[in-house]
């Protein structure tokens, strides 16, 4: 039966429900698993070039808030033995669960980082950014000199909705680098791949996230099964 695409992302599900290593490999969807064994199906995204090569794909925002409010409780939970005094959002899908996170944490606020520069914005407080899910779309990242004070001298969670070649979040620590702000966690609500663990090799151990996918590979017409190498 073939999944609409809008029908992912509504429903966790009990552990189980979902077959996590089918032999005949997976067609529309890869059923992600939360610590608890409960999965999320996640849609099959074929990645650009040769077609050989896909990801499971999460996009907060299309999620029900039901999904949105478990993977949020989850991340809180996992981030709270670094005690973060301030939440950091990553634009655009970071946003809204940094913003659900900081809720959770028992924040008054979070700090949202931009994409759309302010007239008080400074270069010097700028960097260049990209996504493997936007391929040619760069953009340029800021923060708001005007929330530094918020920073300076706290235990900063950095939140972003999914990591995956890692290169983005690598940005977005070398913006804040400029900032003198040195995060003491990173949070997502998925890794996806593990691509990642090579670009953040220096921050092993204070990464989490709720939810893990990896790089899928063609099992044949229609069907994907996970694949042995990471993302280039």
């Amino acid at each position: 039966m073939t999944i609409e695409p809008h029908s992912f992302w509504q429903q966790i599900v009990p552990p189980g429900t979902h077959d996590s290593n089918p032999a005949e490999g997976f067609r529309d969807g890869y059923p992600a698993e939360l610590g608890d064994g409960q999965q999320l199906l996640l849609p099959i995204r074929v990645l650009p070039g040769d077609g050989t090569r896909a990801v499971a794909s999460l996009i907060i925002n299309q999620a029900s808030f039901a999904v949105e409010d478990v993977l949020a409780e989850q991340l809180a939970r996992l981030l709270a033995p670094f005690g973060p005094q301030v939440v950091i959002g990553v634009p655009t899908l970071g946003l809204p669960l940094a913003n659900n996170v900081a809720r959770r944490l028992g924040h008054s606020r979070m700090v949202a980082l931009g994409t759309s520069r302010k007239f008080w914005y400074e270069e010097a407080l700028s960097e260049p950014i990209s996504s493997i899910t936007s391929p040619g779309a760069g953009k340029t990242m800021f923060v708001d000199p005007r929330m530094l004070p918020l920073l300076e001298g706290k235990r900063v969670a950095v939140i972003d909705d999914v990591i995956s070649s890692g290169t983005s979040m690598a940005a977005v620590l070398r913006l804040l680098g400029k900032a003198g702000i040195e995060p003491v966690v990173i949070g997502a609500a998925m890794l996806q791949g593990t691509a990642w663990q090579e670009c953040l090799a220096d921050w092993a151990g204070r990464i989490v996230a709720p939810l893990g996918s990896p790089l899928l590979e063609r099992l044949g017409a229609e069907r994907w099964r996970a694949a042995g190498s990471a993302l280039d």
